[in-house]
């Protein structure tokens, strides 16, 4: 697909602004709650498990957000590109990427989890690290509880 792209007012994509949609999710830590590996003994089990944060984690708070739509100027609407995995358009349908640690500046293109409609009552989710599917459904069904009246 060919798009075609105007200034877009910054205006329009910050809180308050006229884009659709403006989320912010702010988990505390992504990484509090090692996996636990598997073991076939238990004699092992306890031996290995770990009994805190793993020395090379950091304390740092993941901030995601919404990508910014684009607006598409021959549909006259904002789009996101779900690259073939969404399929209705619908207010339900978001992209969340992650930013720096304080939730302001520069958003990555890297889409960390992605929602969104393929037909009636049934939803697609895309999700990869750092976010767990745990973490990552948690955050799609909690969309429906803000979105519910919006169709």
């Amino acid at each position: 697909m060919l798009c075609v792209m105007d200034a877009i007012p910054a205006s329009s994509v910050e809180p308050g602004g006229v884009a659709p949609t403006q989320t912010e999710f702010v988990p505390v830590n992504v990484d509090s709650f090692p996996s636990l590996p598997f073991f076939r003994s238990k004699s092992t089990r306890m031996d290995n498990f770990p009994s805190g944060p793993l020395p090379s984690q950091k304390d740092e708070v993941l901030s995601l957000k919404n990508k910014a739509p684009r607006w598409h100027e021959q549909l006259q609407c904002w789009c996101l590109n779900f690259n073939g995995r969404v399929t209705v358009a619908s207010v339900k349908n978001f992209q969340l990427v992650a930013s720096r640690g304080d939730g302001a500046g520069q958003e990555h293109e890297n889409v960390v989890l992605q929602f969104g409609k393929v037909g009636e009552d049934v939803f697609t989710m895309d999700y990869q690290y750092p976010i767990s599917a745990f973490q990552a459904f948690a955050i799609c069904l909690s969309s429906f509880d803000t979105k519910i009246a919006c169709e």
